[in-house]
């Protein structure tokens, strides 16, 4: 993989190795560890302690980073991952298998969207290995945990070695930071209060890449973006994982080349630029997107993940012969294939050429309008389109809406973001039950901002006990209950009627009086739903859960879409 530091991330990384080699003398290696999270900006950690990992619990508690308790160690992945996607690089710290393999989901999620998250966890003390005995929480091997986690994450190691665990942290937090995906640090807890014996200096890895192929890269893109009659910059998620919005920005601005996101990097780009044309999304997107994506002879794709989600179901009719293709892990225009480039060179090197293509005409039906009113049609039953308009009408530059998978995340597609990275959603991975815990992790990335959560009933069910941490902390973001008795995207993957796709029916309204707090609504016509929302967004004081009763058999364009696709492979 080729590294990609952006300008600041290199200004801030030469922070973090002047910070640490201040506090790195007579330290412990738990102690150490949490100075070195420290430096990268880690202000709070997510989990759940157990009896392995409490002497390392008791070092976080008594340090300045902020120990955040969840329900579930998955919901504790969940809210990591969101943390890292507003903050940088976020934490969560459990116990040994029993916690540790609760996770895997969260961060298997994280690896495959490039979150990037230190997963932290205690094991059983070397001394008590010895004879291998049946200690608690073991499976197989006292390795087990660590074989497994090497397989989700970009980087992982056991601090088993007072003589190498400092070189280990060191060298696995770097990794976190430069390739933004999930690393495993596992600390037996007989080490926590070790002092190794030895000095020890932070040896950044050597950076290099091929000068020779991002200079020729370059002349090609360049050749290629002058020749354009239709340019067109589709910008995916890593732009937001690697801070790189503004050089895209400035690229777009300075050549006037339209902007379109996928939908795993929607709120890439503030939705509201006059060079956003909208989500791309195969035949799955709004019609006229598409086409305009699909008619471009130059298509700058920037950090963009090709999934099948992305690409409609592999509806997306995109020539390869007119695309360059940059990502932190390959550079590819047309056939021709530039190993070992990294993704921010390219992009500024793509600037300082001032490239000039032909100015692209953006027809005015292509823009995301913020709707200025919403028509309340009183006895009106409750559909996800008209429930997402009127949340239209109310998101602004403080809001971070939480998208969780299903219609949830179809419909929510059509919202007005205003800000970078201030619509989150594991659109890739797709596993449900990611909103409510994602809520509680960017509440404590950004507890001054309004977060809106839009969530499934199925969805809601498997992790919306989070909400009580929620309370218990006193945030107070609004979660949208989308009920439909069921898993409705399944509904319209597979003709019929199936018993598998129903649930149980909750009183969701009911939740805050079990948790002690918050106020609950329910809501079944656009009457009610209107003065709910209004009600709850006019409140900072307290969580608000609107329970919507949806119409029968409701669905969104976007999903009906995706389901006739899908449903084919299905």
């Amino acid at each position: 993989m080729s590294n990609a530091l952006s300008s600041m991330d290199k200004n801030t990384h030469a922070k973090h190795v002047s910070d640490h080699s201040k506090r790195q003398k007579d330290v412990s290696i738990g102690q150490y560890l949490i100075n070195r999270l420290e430096d990268y900006g880690i202000r709070d950690c997510f989990g759940i302690p157990g009896d392995y990992v409490l002497n390392f619990y008791s070092m976080l508690e008594e340090s300045d980073i902020n120990v955040v308790g969840c329900t579930r160690e998955d919901c504790a992945g969940f809210a990591a991952d969101a943390y890292a996607r507003i903050h940088g690089m976020g934490a969560l710290c459990v116990t040994y298998c029993v916690g540790g393999l609760s996770v895997c989901n969260s961060v298997a999620g994280a690896f495959a969207e490039k979150s990037p998250v230190v997963v932290l966890t205690g094991s059983p003390g070397l001394k008590e290995r010895v004879n291998n005995p049946l200690l608690h929480h073991k499976v197989r091997d006292f390795s087990t945990q660590r074989e497994v986690f090497e397989k989700l994450c970009i980087a992982a190691t056991e601090l088993d070695d007072p003589a190498t665990a400092f070189s280990e942290i060191d060298r696995v937090l770097d990794a976190c930071y430069r390739f933004k995906r999930p690393v495993y640090i596992e600390l037996p807890r007989d080490m926590v209060d070790v002092v190794p014996p030895i000095a020890h200096a932070y040896r950044r890895p050597a950076l290099s890449y091929d000068h020779l192929a991002l200079d020729e890269a370059v002349r090609e893109a360049i050749e290629r973006l002058n020749r354009a009659k239709k340019p067109l910059i589709i910008a995916g998620v890593e732009i937001h994982r690697f801070g790189l919005q503004d050089q895209v920005i400035r690229l777009a601005e300075q050549a006037g080349i339209p902007i379109a996101a996928t939908i795993l990097g929607k709120s890439v780009v503030d939705e509201t630029h006059p060079l956003f044309v909208g989500l791309y999304e195969g035949a799955m997107g709004r019609e006229e997107v598409t086409h305009y994506v699909e008619d471009s002879d130059c298509i700058l794709l920037l950090g963009t993940f090709m999934t099948d989600i992305n690409l409609g179901i592999y509806t997306a009719k995109l020539d390869v012969r007119n695309c360059i293709y940059a990502t932190s892990e390959q550079l590819q225009i047309s056939y021709h294939q530039y190993p070992n480039v990294p993704l921010n060179e390219f992009i500024e090197k793509i600037i300082a050429a001032n490239p000039s293509p032909a100015r692209r005409h953006i027809p005015d039906d292509l823009h995301l309008k913020k709707p200025q009113v919403f028509q309340v049609d009183p006895e009106r039953g409750l559909s996800v389109t008209r429930i997402m308009e009127r949340i239209n009408t109310q998101i602004d530059a403080e809001t971070i809406v939480i998208a969780d998978i299903g219609d949830s995340l179809f419909a929510s597609s059509e919202l007005v973001i205003h800000e970078r990275t201030d619509f989150l959603s594991p659109a890739y991975y797709t596993s449900m039950g990611f909103s409510v815990p994602a809520a509680l992790g960017a509440c404590v990335a950004k507890p001054q901002d309004r977060v809106l959560v839009i969530a499934g009933d199925g969805a809601f069910q498997m992790t919306g006990q989070e909400m009580s941490s929620l309370i218990r902390l006193g945030y107070s973001p609004i979660i949208i209950v989308l009920d439909n008795h069921g898993y409705g995207t399944e509904r319209f993957l597979q003709k019929g009627t199936w018993k598998y796709n129903e649930i149980a029916v909750w009183n969701y309204s009911k939740l805050p009086e079990v948790y002690g707090g918050g106020k609950g609504h329910l809501v079944s016509n656009e009457r009610e739903f209107d003065a709910a929302l209004t009600e709850a967004w006019a409140d900072r004081s307290q969580l608000h859960l609107i329970h919507v009763k949806l119409i029968e058999n409701d669905a969104s364009r976007s999903l009906l879409r995706l389901a006739e696709r899908l449903g084919l492979r299905v």
